[in-house]
């Protein structure tokens, strides 16, 4: 069983000290809960190995081809190619020879595989048996959000999780939903909460709830106390707009041009807690889910009648790729969701 450094705990485990006797030589094996890197001292140079690398060679060999590795793993094939390339610049030394269309594993290629291979298999094992026996006491946890979101049922599934798992070190980075899906895509993210659809083929995604959207107003808007409202009669109200990369902005810009015009910007640029002072300030009109105006904000709401401000709330992961956190909080999310 592997000994556990107190210092470390919920970093990985301490190195595993071994010697290989190949063009290379390993001397620490670091499993991480998060992202598992080997680090290697080489006898022509040091650096840094990763874990995914290895898994993008073992792919390319088994399936002679960087295109059908890319589909096999669910990622995109420049992905690949460029990480395999960084891998032989760092060995200095090519580990595939490319003819036309074949790729076959080089001398050095496949001298690399069975260690590659067994690298893979113990890291996994190692990770399994850390996860298990700190039962979330440790660890960390790195989430995406968009930022409407992050302010309502997010923010409440994090304090849930957080007083259930004490241990557990939290990261929130908010941003639109699309990149999200793209941090994911570079290992920065364990989670993401974002807007549905996502159409990527390795990612993951599961929805959560449908959400209307409505239309925040001022006291002394035009339009506060009103029933209904039509995305028709947006045309020409000025709106207090988000900046760009932002999911409410793309979908209220996406269902005014459906309906045959372009939306009037008082001011945009503006995160929300921007959007939500200068709507309640008489600058303009917000689009915004309901769950972001408080009793205490002083603006009214109007819904949509036609139903064509609507999103759904849904969870990305990478396929295959969860960790005990990630779950957990899914978890959670869907408990407070219910709630």
């Amino acid at each position: 069983m592997l000994p556990l450094d107190p210092r470390v705990v919920g970093a990985g485990c301490p190195a595993v000290h071994q010697s290989v006797r190949a063009t290379w030589q390993w001397d620490q094996w670091i499993f991480a809960l998060g992202p598992i890197v080997y680090a290697y001292k080489s006898e022509v140079g040091s650096g840094a190995v990763q874990l995914q690398q290895l898994r993008y060679v073992i792919a390319v060999a088994e399936e002679h081809g960087f295109t059908q590795a890319a589909a096999r793993l669910q990622v995109s094939q420049p992905s690949v190619s460029s990480s395999v390339r960084a891998l032989e610049r760092e060995l200095g030394i090519e580990l595939f020879r490319r003819s036309g269309r074949d790729v076959v594993a080089s001398a050095a290629g496949e001298a690399l595989l069975p260690w590659a291979r067994q690298a893979i298999a113990d890291c996994e094992a190692g990770r399994s048996a850390v996860g298990n026996l700190l039962g979330l006491r440790g660890g960390t946890l790195s989430l995406g959000a968009t930022p409407s979101l992050t302010t309502g049922v997010v923010a409440k599934a994090l304090v849930a999780f957080h007083q259930r798992y004490p241990g557990v070190v939290l990261s929130v980075h908010e941003d639109g939903s699309q990149n999200l899906v793209s941090a994911l895509e570079r290992g920065a993210l364990d989670l993401a909460v974002v807007i549905l659809p996502i159409n990527r083929s390795w990612v993951h995604t599961e929805a959560l709830a449908d959400e209307d959207l409505v239309l925040a107003v001022s006291e002394g808007h035009p339009m506060h106390g009103r029933a209904s409202v039509a995305v028709a009669d947006l045309e020409d109200l000025p709106l207090v707009m988000f900046r760009q990369g932002y999911d409410l902005r793309e979908a209220t810009v996406a269902v005014c041009r459906a309906a045959g015009f372009a939306p009037t910007f008082s001011v945009e640029g503006l995160e929300m807690d921007g959007v939500l002072a200068l709507t309640g300030g008489g600058l303009g009109a917000a689009v915004v889910p309901s769950t972001v105006v408080s009793a205490s904000s002083g603006l009214g709401t109007v819904p949509f009648s036609d139903g064509a401000l609507r999103r759904t709330v849904g969870l990305a992961s990478r396929h295959n790729r969860t960790t005990p956190a990630s779950r957990a909080f899914g978890d959670t999310l869907r408990a407070v969701l219910a709630s």
